[in-house]
């Protein structure tokens, strides 16, 4: 069994993305890591010290889901089993990937599993979501707390905050893109990330068209660490990705 994962590089910090790198490459799996970097230079490539890890250097920010479909063709050109979609500021210990893996070898039914996420801290993050609607999305990104307390349960239930998150939750129709592991069979199908989409809700849009054709399963047996930098939130440019982002999806799936 062959496992893929690709982590997609942008002047990164040095040791939070060895810390990445070092925890999918501590598996005693059969894994290859594909980084694929966005990088104005290629300085981060000084990293690799491992033969288990192919650098590719764009010498240009092609956006999130582009540059990841790089490595998704590399994984389905050599028929990898599974895929991972690795953000850079992830970080586990060596026995939670092969934990999912059992599970999905057991459940052949799941094409897209997402762990247990937590902060540093151990405090849990909620990324599980309901599909996104344009009020969620405004809401959550500009209206201000004062106003966010009437609109609590709606926003508590987008977040699956009605279900247990200690617990298995089949066929959630939206998970976090910063840890992505898809059966590579059901991938053929649904094909990778929107490329019209630079950066932010391509993870929504490729959870639902997995859920079309597959279950997608959130699986608190394995549970992983994301420090979780919501850059949208701090600059103009990431902003205008994340509404850009919004309009595609929302034109392709409605209003």
């Amino acid at each position: 069994m062959k496992i893929t994962a690709c982590i997609v590089l942008y002047q990164n910090n040095n040791e939070i993305l060895k810390k990445a790198i070092d925890s999918f490459l501590s598996t005693e799996l059969d894994v290859v890591l594909y980084l694929i970097d966005n990088s104005p230079t290629d300085t981060l490539k000084d990293l690799i010290k491992d033969e288990r890890i192919e650098y590719i250097f764009n010498d240009s920010n092609l956006g999130f889901g582009k540059a990841h479909n790089i490595g998704i063709n590399k994984s389905l050109s050599i028929n990898a089993d599974y895929h991972l979609v690795l953000n850079p500021d992830i970080y586990f210990d060596k026995s939670e990937i092969p934990k999912m893996i059992d599970f999905m070898e057991m459940n052949r039914n799941v094409g897209h599993l997402m762990p247990k996420i937590k902060y540093p801290d151990n405090s849990i993050q909620y990324l599980c979501k309901r599909n996104p609607t344009p009020f969620d999305l405004f809401a959550r990104r500009f209206m201000p707390q004062s106003i966010q307390k009437f609109f609590k349960n709606r926003m508590e239930k987008y977040e699956y905050k009605d279900h247990n998150y200690d617990e298995i939750i089949y066929n959630v129709p939206y998970f976090s893109g910063c840890f992505m592991l898809f059966r590579n069979s059901v991938l053929k199908v649904v094909g990778g990330f929107d490329e019209r989409i630079f950066m932010y809700i391509e993870d929504a849009d490729i959870t639902r068209r997995f859920l079309k054709v597959s279950d997608t399963v959130y699986f608190p047996g394995a549970e992983i660490y994301h420090h979780y930098n919501k850059g949208s939130y701090k600059s103009l440019r990431l902003m205008f990705y994340n509404l850009h982002g919004a309009y595609i999806y929302f034109k392709k799936w409605g209003w």
